[in-house]
């Protein structure tokens, strides 16, 4: 499984024959969130995350989908503390379900259990939760895990589905958020996508009906209140800088 899940390095399938003997411990370090700017947000997270996260969106195509933004370079998050603890209340589900995930088929009918043997948590010393019983079968530790999952999933297609709304009555447009710190420099983040408040006022009073109707008019709403929150991040990073260098160049693209 390619490092495209972000956070992931090397995600297989959990097998009694490969992970038997294996245990999880799940602990408070979130150091494994270091090397990302954004993850993605499932639409039943945004009236949480709104307060404390500028949520933007992220995609190309069909594929839109809401995310948290972590910092303004590329591979920066400034919500990490320097001890691996989470510097806000809200973790987003995309991270809190690490180290485990779903692979899907090719016919995406089949959902496979996967967990990235990179994760430092998971040893065959008996710390944490055992993966499987002796006799072979799933721990109970793993069926709650798979109950998580899929309700991750559930959600994960609902968000999907307002993604492709969205595009289809043409209310995102491309957004760049631009930072001048106290020395002078200058950063830029792109590669992000904002509801255009106009677009949204003007939508036909039918389609309109219909995103009140599912309750995500209150999402976008939400969504915009929480652009504000790009000064958030901007404290955040002033309050980093001393530990680093400033660069007066553009920071990556959000990642997706």
């Amino acid at each position: 499984m390619s490092k495209q899940l972000l956070i992931y390095e090397a995600a297989v399938p959990i097998t009694p024959a490969r992970h038997g003997k294996h245990s999880v411990e799940v602990g408070a370090n979130y150091g494994f969130t270091a090397g990302v700017n954004a993850v993605p947000l499932m639409t039943v997270e945004i009236l949480r995350a709104a307060t404390e996260y500028a949520v933007v969106f992220t995609g190309v195509g069909d594929d839109i989908m809401p995310a948290v933004v972590l910092g303004v370079k590329g591979e920066q998050n400034l919500y990490l503390g320097p001890d691996g603890h989470w510097n806000a209340k809200y973790i987003p589900a995309f991270i809190r379900r690490y180290p485990f995930v779903f692979a899907t088929s090719a016919d995406n009918k089949t959902l496979t259990l996967c967990i990235d043997e990179a994760y430092p948590g998971l040893n065959t010393e008996g710390r944490g939760q055992r993966l499987f019983t002796d006799d072979g079968t799933p721990s109970p530790y793993v069926d709650q895990v798979l109950k998580f999952l899929k309700e991750y999933q559930s959600h994960f297609l609902r968000t999907q589905v307002l993604g492709r709304r969205l595009k289809e009555h043409g209310l995102l447009e491309p957004m760049t958020a631009r930072v001048t710190t106290p020395g002078g420099a200058k950063l830029s983040l792109t590669g992000f996508m904002a509801i255009n408040r106009g677009k949204l006022r003007q939508l036909d009073p039918d389609k309109l009906a219909e995103l009140a109707k599912t309750d995500e008019l209150e999402l976008l709403y939400l969504h915009l209140y929480s652009m504000r929150n790009f000064n958030e991040v901007k404290d955040r990073l002033v309050g980093n800088l001393p530990a680093e260098a400033e660069e007066a160049v553009p920071a990556d693209a959000v990642t997706h």
